[in-house]
């Protein structure tokens, strides 16, 4: 239960909003001021769904109506962006409203690494706190946890809780990494004293079987780089012993999530809540519970979407039962773009089919090609937003100096801007430029034009059949007529691509340019 200043301080936070909304005249305001009455605020983010993965998208062997009701009954963008095309870098964005490739330490995190959003910055928690909002974590976290040297055994600290979150029940890193243990408000869950967590990136611990030299004891192959601790007959990254009973079972996760989000939903229904509900799927490795089993023709990715989508459906259905979806704003995505093989053989490639992860766009997860971080991307309000589409450039980055604005507040420092309108469906203006990242490399958006620069490496990642966006020569494509940009147009409009690189130089400067070569562990 939430202490009393709490709900003392979201009845002074409304009585402002209050008080702004009368000293301002309507009709002159150019953008949308803070809500009258302060709403619930739910982010749903997915894990590597494609643009392409569901059927408000185009998807068709895949049933997803709980995700299609909450696009097709809110504003469905079809220029929705992360920041990155992979998961640490676009969530560290989503959270601080700071680009990625601004921070040396945004790139995929092991298990252990330390915590890289620094305790003083702003954050979308801290800043809802402020305005009088309970706020809570619940699902994959992936932005690092301590300083570097955790003891899994003592108190885990700092972590979401130090910036800016009232509850978290998350995963330290991803469901194919170690530890393989919920977190509750910086301690292991379930953990015994007699049973010691010991974790390392390096070495293996005397005595413990891996998926390397143990195929004999996997439920589940792997192909590349899953081969350390077995947790459950699952291969995993990273090296862990003890803690048994504080292991998760995969084939829960998404039931276990799911109850920790209605209870806090239920708990918190009293005044304002922000929910992060970082779902796992459909990252790897896929798990569905087997009453999920063979609901696709896809196997297991297509299984866990449509477990992902009955997830998401009992979570607005406990909205509704409270008497909250009324009040109760939600954003819907993705924290990056779409893989099939990402580690482990599980029939993802051989089952797609005629299924199109990306939809019609070209690249995926690890990519600077616009399926890497062109997302699904919603945001519903029973009663309060209509049904439409936007093609408004819209971006996770902007959703913390667009949620100030909504309530009350002003934030500086960031890269995020303010395009509440957009996101409210009152505008269809959204960004004109963005700078979008992708394994430390980087790309602009410009209006319906992108540029890509030069860059070493593969064309194609192959143990992941992705195509990574590099070239030796830039790249133009105009993304309003060529939205899969198949037709290079950097030689057939040299000032184009003249007047594109110059705004680049200008936005990107030289922080972060040091690339760095993918390793998939």
């Amino acid at each position: 239960m939430k202490k009393q200043t709490h709900q003392i301080t979201g009845i002074l936070a409304a009585g402002i909003v209050l008080s702004f909304l009368g000293s301002c005249n309507s009709q002159q305001k150019e953008t949308s001021g803070p809500d009258p009455v302060l709403p619930n605020i739910v982010i749903i983010n997915m894990d590597d769904l494609g643009y392409g993965d569901l059927g408000a998208y185009g998807a068709e062997g895949i049933p997803t109506p709980n995700m299609d009701y909450l696009v097709e009954n809110g504003i469905r963008f079809t220029d929705g962006y992360a920041a990155s095309s992979t998961c640490t870098p676009s969530r560290y964005a989503l959270l601080t409203g700071v680009y990625p490739w601004r921070n040396s330490d945004a790139k995929i995190l092991p298990g252990t690494a330390p915590l890289i959003i620094d305790t003083a910055q702003q954050t979308l928690p801290k800043m809802l706190k402020k305005a009088g909002y309970y706020t809570g974590i619940v699902g994959k976290w992936h932005l690092g946890l301590g300083t570097g040297q955790v003891d899994w055994n003592e108190h885990i600290s700092p972590g979401p809780n130090e910036v800016g979150f009232d509850e978290a029940f998350i995963l330290a890193a991803t469901q194919d990494r170690v530890p393989t243990v919920y977190i509750e408000n910086g301690n292991v869950a379930g953990l015994e004293t007699d049973d010691p967590i010991r974790v390392s990136y390096e070495h293996n611990f005397e005595g413990e079987p891996t998926g390397l030299d143990n195929p004999e004891l996997l439920k589940m192959k792997w192909h590349h780089g899953h081969n350390q601790s077995i947790v459950n007959g699952i291969p995993r990254i990273g090296y862990m012993k003890g803690g048994e009973n504080a292991k998760w079972v995969d084939e829960d996760m998404a039931d276990t999530f799911l109850a920790r989000a209605q209870s806090f939903v239920r708990e918190e229904r009293s005044s304002p809540f922000f929910l992060y509900y970082a779902m796992q799927q459909p990252h790897v490795p896929r798990t569905p519970h087997p009453r999920f089993v063979g609901k696709t023709d896809m196997g297991p990715r297509g299984d866990v979407i449509v477990e992902a989508d009955a997830c998401i459906g009992a979570f607005v259905k406990t909205l509704e039962e409270e008497g909250l979806l009324e009040s109760t704003l939600i954003i819907f995505t993705s924290d990056n773009g779409p893989v099939l093989n990402d580690g482990y053989y599980d029939n993802a490639v051989e089952k797609v089919g005629d299924h199109r992860p990306g939809g019609p766009l070209r690249g995926g997860k690890y990519s600077i090609y616009e399926a890497g971080f062109r997302v699904p991307f919603a945001v519903f309000w029973k009663g309060k937003i209509k049904p439409q589409v936007s093609d408004a450039i819209v971006c996770q980055v902007d959703l913390l100096a667009s949620l100030a604005q909504f309530t009350g507040q002003q934030v500086t420092g960031t890269d995020s801007e303010d395009y509440l309108d957009a996101f409210l469906g009152k505008s269809n203006k959204g960004r004109e430029t963005l700078i979008l990242e992708g394994t430390s490399r980087t790309i602009l958006r410009d209006g319906d034009w992108v540029m890509i620069p030069p860059y070493p490496g593969a064309v194609v990642q192959k143990q992941v059949n992705i195509e990574m966006g590099a070239a030796k020569t830039y790249q133009l494509y105009n993304l309003a007529e060529d939205p899969g940009e198949q037709h290079n147009l950097a030689e057939k409009q040299p000032d184009k691509l003249e007047d594109m690189k110059k705004k680049y130089r200008e936005l990107r400067g030289k922080a972060g340019s040091e690339i760095q070569e993918l390793e998939l562990h």
